[in-house]
């Protein structure tokens, strides 16, 4: 539902979420679960239409710490029920989830040891595997040890190998399809529950009512009332923080990185031909499983007889930090296609490395140790669904009702900042501690080496 310009003033809304990004529909679908009437405002033209398109959807497990990989677990038991979780029915113009099962070549620095633990702990399904195994598993791999993650310009790049890697393999993990498609079907069912989507607006101002949010002003003039604000705002969420007044006391800070995915045609054995997977467990595909090498610095992705090329982005590559999202070019450069590409065929022999790049560029909303905010603010009734760095599509099922919970608490008087909520998962029964999201929370140890893989 688009609202023109002329629509008169809005008020009596319960909630505005600014962003309908995949994240900022899941939490405007919540919140209407718990029956506030809730207004979403974006600046795009339609659901999923910003960073969110640019995903590459991968849904994996392998997190650093427990609450990343309980909220990642409980969350693909929700893309694996998309249409039970949207409360509709199966059928055409859902986006779906492939099931590939994801590679995580056993590389220094993949803290794969630390995951096996926290994967026993939650009950997700892994494998071990030997460089043999990761061969006969893997067909046309390379399963030398390159790393770590060189420039192409450093002559060590084109070094022979020094030993052998193994891997971790997840078969539950895998795709969505479509990712901007999976934003729009949360916000088709969002708007069955009441929500109203206001396109093509900016907010460009927060009012107040004392020492509490009252709303945002559009620029058009447009004032919307109401006692509760989300900022899901992706790239744009550190400036809209800044126009609201607060982030003065967020010990994680969040700033705008460009980033580049590449597609590029598929080597012979791993096309996109797919097969129903047994029931529950979402489409079986027949390609090779994801594959994420830090030992090089790069993750593949099957596409449609093709393969998505990401970055983990490596200490020895540029990071390319943006002060205003809007300037982010979409289109992929050369010596970063290059780059990635040469990567990937370095771990994939047979892979064709183009002259000419094709892919895309977004924008991820970085924190400083790549975990996500999901909190509540020093302004009272204005929150946060920030930082989400690239690595938070999966969640975005568990986000919307982590941010339900702490709007439905807060809103009631709980102190989150002294007594943090908890989740429990409806399908797993795993806790997860959302404090784990807090802005207040300890710089992580290590922060500063971690990557998009978490």
């Amino acid at each position: 539902m688009t609202a023109g310009a002329a629509d008169t003033p809005l008020s009596g809304a319960d909630a505005v979420v600014v962003g309908a990004g995949v994240i900022g529909a899941a939490v405007a679908l919540e919140l209407a679960r718990t029956g506030r009437r809730v207004v979403v405002v974006d600046k795009s033209g339609g659901a999923g239409h910003g960073s969110t398109s640019a995903s590459s959807a991968i849904i994996r497990f392998n997190y650093s710490a427990w609450d990343g990989v309980a909220t990642a677990w409980e969350s693909r038991h929700c893309w694996t029920r998309w249409a039970e979780h949207l409360g509709t029915a199966r059928g055409p113009g859902l986006a779906s989830f492939r099931r590939t099962g994801a590679v995580l070549l056993d590389a220094p620095g993949s803290g794969t040891s630390e995951v096996t633990a926290l994967f026993e702990r939650a009950g997700v399904p892994y494998e071990r595997w030997d460089a043999a195994t990761l061969r006969s598993r893997v067909p046309g791999i390379d399963a030398g040890r390159y790393g770590p993650p060189r420039s192409l310009l450093d002559d060590a790049f084109f070094a022979g190998p020094e030993g052998e890697l193994g891997a971790l393999f997840t078969p539950d993990a895998g795709f969505v399809d479509d990712p901007r498609l999976a934003a729009q079907n949360l916000a088709d069912a969002a708007a069955r529950a009441g929500v109203r989507f206001l396109f093509r607006r900016a907010v460009v101002g927060v009012l107040r009512d004392g020492d509490r949010v009252a709303g945002v002003r559009l620029s058009d003039g447009t004032a919307i009332t109401a006692p509760v604000v989300v900022n899901a705002a992706g790239p744009w969420s550190g400036g809209f923080n800044r126009t609201a007044g607060v982030g003065a006391e967020f010990t994680v800070g969040v700033r705008p990185l460009r980033q580049e995915v590449h597609q590029v045609a598929a080597p012979a054995g791993r096309g996109d031909g797919t097969a129903p997977g047994p029931s529950g467990t979402g489409t079986r595909t027949g390609t090779g499983p994801i594959v994420a090498d830090v030992d090089l610095g790069t993750y593949l992705r099957p596409f449609g007889g093709h393969l998505l090329v990401g970055s983990t982005l490596p200490a020895c590559d540029p990071r390319e930090w943006l002060d205003d999202p809007d300037a982010c070019d979409p289109r992929p450069t050369p010596a970063r296609f290059e780059t990635q590409v040469t990567r990937a065929a370095r771990r994939f022999p047979l892979l064709g490395v183009p002259n000419r790049p094709t892919g895309v560029a977004g924008v991820y909303d970085v924190a400083d140790d790549w975990s996500p905010v999901y909190d509540r603010t020093d302004l009272p009734g204005f929150y946060v669904a920030m930082g989400t760095s690239g690595n938070q599509f999966k969640n975005a099922p568990l986000a919307g009702r982590f941010l339900a919970v702490l709007v439905d608490r807060v809103e009631a008087g709980h102190d989150h900042d002294r007594d943090p909520l908890r989740y429990t998962g409806e399908h797993t029964g795993l806790v997860v501690d959302l404090g784990a999201f807090s802005r207040k929370r300890p710089p992580a140890e290590g922060a500063a080496s971690r990557t998009v893989l978490g």
